[in-house]
């Protein structure tokens, strides 16, 4: 196939990097790249006679098309075409085509199928012309008549309709079983708790919307620049919904501009620029603006209860936790929610329920540790409510119930520093000095207040290939079609690579983003590093072995009678590991070779029947003060101590970074973050940074992050888990906790506004 291709730049380390070692504070390599405008995204590649989309979205919750009109649109100069349901391509009819590799139970969206609206803000027509202005203007003249039909976008009016949801979703766990009898342990103790809490709902917005580049070949082929954190799910998805050969659609993503779940599937711009370049034969290229961001996935509207019962000394002694969230009339959007309520703490009574109500909005979407971030919160905010009830310490009550094995099964943990996280944050924190009463301190006119949570996320690994490959010059190539939305894939992966190879880092270059290299799984659920990682590795390690054996044929080789074991990879070079001085060379080794690149390719699976022994998960403590001045409501989180135990860190530097995001965006949830809806529009109203408040500069103050240490080779050969989700979870928690330290207001609900601090 032939493509009318843009090169895609691969970062390679500044020279001079020199040998790098595993958890090295090494700066992102992709760095100068991003800051000079050298990487290009999405709606940043070139393409010889571009045409440009601008969508035109539903303005009903439900109900039907009666009529479009086009003529004013097609009129304007330079207009191409405008597709509609009724004027588009053939695509494929059946749900099962359009459900790409993360889609729950259900059948999904089909953007431009028929004349149905399902909700506001659904694509109706894509009007395509000669320049982004035009089409942005005729978008504007496409006049649409609906047949308006009731609507339900309300969560708390329906919950009486919540239903038990559908499992199919990869990564859903339903609430397990019940665990003794946790309403007659809370009816017979001595102190209790019971609450409502509610999380509003919350839409991603990362810096880079969402677009799609369609870059038609010669022959007819296509090449698609698409913001996705799986170049081969959009590959699979446009595949099957326009049944095109897999030889016809290549998919990249070399550069993401932020995603944190929401480009784990694919949006709607994907299929409608495939549409356009389709229909017109030729490049076309569609980009989302900030009002559409809003227009598709979120995380979801959640109400939660949680019931919780001690002894007099604080030892649980009933956990009961229930969720209804929302999810869209066509999918089962499911989340654990409640399940880490049956994981964090010993007892003996443990009750998990979680149930869906179906309402006329978009699916919803998996955003940053999906349902651990209001599922733990609730619980975390209620456990401080338990420690004021019995007058006891946050932090004591926790460990009063720490839990040595998996609470709701009893089974082993593969690894859990969790109890060395809640030592070192609160040393670092200075917690030993917290007064045990709520409005205890004050400094001017703001009340200082300290609160504490715990964090767990699901420590996860899929499957993955990597290729290896070693050329004439020394230089090594590695491959996989990851993703960095980011989080710093290219950095760690190439990392892991040249301390492999005893390589300087500056000599390694890691390719990702493309969906014909090696199979790698979507970026999600903190799992890259522990999956695609160990694929780098067992590629090296393959590669490493072939090459001391293609040391060992050479004439005179100073390894012909060395074992494997005897010998390390360092400089550049193989040698004996007591004798340093003995050494080869790989550019000898490679010219042996006839001067052809060696390679290896690697298949990483996970060891199931070793990991499924084992509650795999990763854990922190959070630690926060806030000032809260109550006449004006306002709170300022002045610091927060965060301990993470996620195994073994393998960049301090942008696993730091992760961390010290997930914290700003864990600050954002507590205080700023939540779309708003006119139900009786059945819209979402704040769709643009202008209403959608989220953290900013004067928000955030001190960060301090601690690593744990932790290896667990369980959970991955390098002793990796993942730090993406970890970070913001228990945050919000903590900021309600300390909030109702430094004011005695116990506030229930995200985001804590200031009109709830005032109250």
């Amino acid at each position: 196939m032939t493509h009318a291709r843009t090169a895609m730049a691969v970062p390679v380390a500044d020279p001079g990097t020199g040998p790098v070692r595993i958890g090295d504070p090494v700066s992102r390599i992709d760095g100068r790249a991003k800051v000079t405008g050298a990487a290009r995204y999405a709606a940043e590649h070139p393409a010889e006679g571009l045409a440009y989309g601008v969508v035109v979205n539903s303005t009903i919750a439900k109900g039907r098309i009666a009529r479009m009109d086009l003529e004013r649109a097609l009129a304007v100069p330079g207009v191409l075409d405008v597709i509609t349901h009724e004027r588009r391509p053939s695509s494929r009819s059946l749900g099962i085509f359009y459900k790409d590799m993360t889609a729950p139970g259900g059948s999904p969206f089909k953007p431009l199928h028929d004349a149905q609206v399902r909700y506001s803000g659904q694509p109706v027509a894509l009007v395509i012309a000669d320049s982004f202005e035009a089409a942005r203007h005729a978008a504007r003249l496409v006049e649409v008549s609906y047949l308006r039909e009731p609507h339900e976008t309300d969560l708390l009016e329906h919950t009486h309709r919540a239903k038990t949801p559908s499992r199919l979703k990869a990564g859903y766990s339903p609430p397990p079983k019940e665990k003794g009898d946790a309403q007659a342990a809370f009816d017979a103790a001595p102190v209790k708790i019971s609450a409502d809490y509610y999380s509003g709902v919350e839409h991603h917005n990362p810096m880079e919307m969402f677009a799609t580049t369609v870059i038609r070949g010669e022959d007819g082929g296509y090449m698609v620049y698409d913001k996705t954190q799986s170049s081969q799910n959009s590959r699979w998805y446009v595949s099957h919904v326009f049944g095109l050969p897999k030889k016809k659609v290549t998919v990249r993503n070399p550069y993401v501009g932020g995603a944190f779940g929401a480009g784990l599937r694919p949006q709607y711009q994907l299929v409608l620029a495939m549409m356009g370049a389709i229909h017109l034969k030729r490049s076309v290229r569609v980009v989302l603006t900030r009002q559409q961001m809003f227009s598709f996935g979120h995380r979801p509207e959640t109400v939660q209860r949680v019931q919780l019962a001690a002894d007099g000394d604080g030892r649980l002694r009933s956990i009961a936790h229930t969720a209804i969230a929302e999810t869209s009339r066509f999918e089962d959007y499911v989340e654990v929610v409640v399940n880490w309520s049956g994981q964090l703490y010993a007892c003996d009574n443990i009750k998990l329920d979680y149930k869906l109500v179906a309402l006329d909005q978009y699916s919803p979407l998996d955003m940053r540790a999906p349902g651990a971030a209001h599922g733990v919160h609730a619980l975390e905010v209620a456990m401080d409510e338990l420690a004021h009830a019995l007058r006891m310490d946050p932090l004591a009550l926790r460990l009063r119930n720490y839990a040595e094995r998996n609470p709701i099964d009893d089974m082993p943990y593969s690894t859990k520093e969790l109890r060395a996280c809640y030592e070192q944050g609160a040393a670092r924190f200075g917690w030993s000095r917290r007064a045990p009463m709520p409005r205890a301190t004050r400094e001017g006119h703001e009340w200082v207040g300290w609160g504490m949570a715990t964090g767990t996320w699901d420590a996860l690994q899929m499957f993955a290939r990597a290729k290896a490959v070693l050329g004439a010059d020394g230089h090594l190539r590695v491959s996989s079609a990851a993703t960095d939305i980011g989080t710093g894939t290219y950095t760690v992966m190439s990392m892991i690579a040249a301390a492999a190879m005893g390589l300087p880092l500056e000599q390694v270059r890691f390719e990702l983003g493309d969906s014909t290299l090696p199979v790698a799984p979507i970026e999600g659920g903190s799992s890259h590093v522990s999956t695609v990682g160990s694929a780098v590795q067992g590629a090296c390690d393959k590669l490493k072995r072939r090459l001391f054996r293609l040391a060992r044929g050479i004439s005179g080789s100073p390894f012909a009678k060395a074992r494997f074991s005897e010998v390390e990879f360092a400089d550049g070079a193989i040698r004996l590991r007591d004798s340093a001085n003995v050494s080869l060379p790989l550019t000898a080794v490679v010219a042996a070779n006839g001067g052809r690149a060696v390679e290896e390719k690697y298949l990483l699976l996970p060891s199931v029947l070793k990991q499924r022994k084992y509650v795999r998960a990763t854990h922190s403590a959070v630690f926060c003060e806030v000032k809260v001045d109550e006449e004006l409501g306002t709170v300022r989180v002045t610091r927060v101590v965060s301990a993470i135990a996620a195994g073994r860190i393998m960049s301090a530097k942008t696993a730091r970074s992760q961390v010290t995001g997930a914290v700003v965006w864990g600050i954002s949830q507590a205080l700023h973050e939540e779309t708003h809806s006119d139900h009786r529009l059945g819209r979402f109203m704040n769709h643009s940074f202008a209403e959608y408040h989220v953290a900013v500069n004067a928000d955030i103050h001190d960060i301090d992050v601690i690593f744990v240490q932790e290896d667990d080779r369980v959970v991955s050969e390098l002793g990796a888990k993942g730090v993406g989700e970890i970070g913001i979870v228990g945050v919000a928690a903590a900021v309600s906790n300390a909030i109702f330290h430094a004011t005695g207001k116990r506030i229930r609900s995200t985001p804590m506004t200031p009109e709830k601090v005032m109250r």
